[in-house]
């Protein structure tokens, strides 16, 4: 894939970031990581949900993809891949934005993790309560 034209898209949730190349007039050779992306997205479900972008602009077999995602957790490189793959398919085509945005593919998840609090055990559990 090095050497040859590409698109790129930077999709970010929670600590992931991903950075998303699409390679156009390929046959749908997706690597992450430098991993087949079936296997790198080996949960159920993960890797429908990162190219679930292309399935719905109907592109799903016109490209070849790779992906450099680091930082994270797997749901949240799921997503962050997905982000990605949907702002690469709208530089290449600025007339998808109302598909995806209606998809609610454009927006970026806002949530993370709360802080910690002072005299907690976490962001919102609190120690245990003795009356003696």
């Amino acid at each position: 894939m090095n050497g040859r034209q590409y698109v790129e898209g930077i999709g970010r949730r929670k600590e992931a970031t991903a950075r998303v190349r699409l390679y156009p007039g390929g046959t749908g050779n997706y690597l992450i990581n430098d991993k087949p992306a079936a296997e790198y997205l080996s949960r159920m479900g993960d890797l429908d949900t990162a190219l679930s972008p292309l399935r719905l602009c109907g592109m799903e077999g016109s490209f070849d993809m790779s992906v450099l995602v680091k930082g994270g957790g797997i749901t949240g490189q799921t997503d962050a891949i997905k982000l990605g793959v949907a702002r690469a398919i709208l530089k290449l085509d600025p007339e998808k934005r109302p598909l995806l945005r209606h998809a609610g593919l454009l927006t970026r998840d806002p949530r993370a993790k709360e802080r910690k609090k002072p005299g907690l055990r976490r962001a919102r559990k609190a120690p245990t309560y003795t009356k003696r």
